[in-house]
């Protein structure tokens, strides 16, 4: 299965209902249990903007973006999840719970070894990051993070709940 659907074309892009739905029954089929929708209408755009529908158990692997102007804006459309920010050697320095009834933003600067944890079914974000998007340069990840495909996934998530 895709990792994302189609990037958004045309002048004028809206997230309507029928768009929502498309995400969420993708990401509930999805192996990795997240879907992106892409808004930008290339890689090549200067701004960087994704809609993420996401499910519990989703891994998104510790990571930062080390390119100088990757600052990276991460708000809560629905759901509820944590972004954890990590040292460089993995230690849990901070935790951002993003909820429907409190904060909805978080935005991280280049650099910032970060993670998040998915705490509702149908949690959607929309993510903003300057571009544009190389997928060499694009994160760097953490060397203590396991794989995403990796037998150590399941007892790293478990562990990142009583860090």
């Amino acid at each position: 299965m895709s990792r994302a659907l189609p990037n958004a074309s045309g002048q004028v892009v809206t997230l309507d209902a029928k768009k929502i739905m498309e995400g969420l029954a993708a990401s509930r089929q999805s192996d990795r249990k997240r879907m992106i929708l892409p808004i930008q209408r290339s890689q090549n755009a200067q701004v960087q903007r994704i809609v993420n529908f996401l499910q519990p158990g989703t891994y998104i692997r510790p990571h930062c973006h080390p390119l100088p102007h990757a600052t990276e804006s991460v708000c809560l459309l629905q759901g509820k999840m944590e972004v954890l920010i990590f040292s460089e050697e993995g230690e849990v320095l901070e935790r951002h719970l993003l909820e429907e009834t409190g904060t909805r933003l978080i935005d991280l600067e280049p650099g910032t070894w970060h993670g998040m944890t998915v705490h509702a079914e149908d949690t959607i974000i929309f993510e903003s990051k300057r571009g544009p998007y190389d997928a060499e340069m694009d994160k760097s990840f953490a060397p203590w993070g396991p794989e995403e495909d990796s037998d150590e996934v399941p007892a790293f998530l478990k562990s990142l709940a009583t860090r």
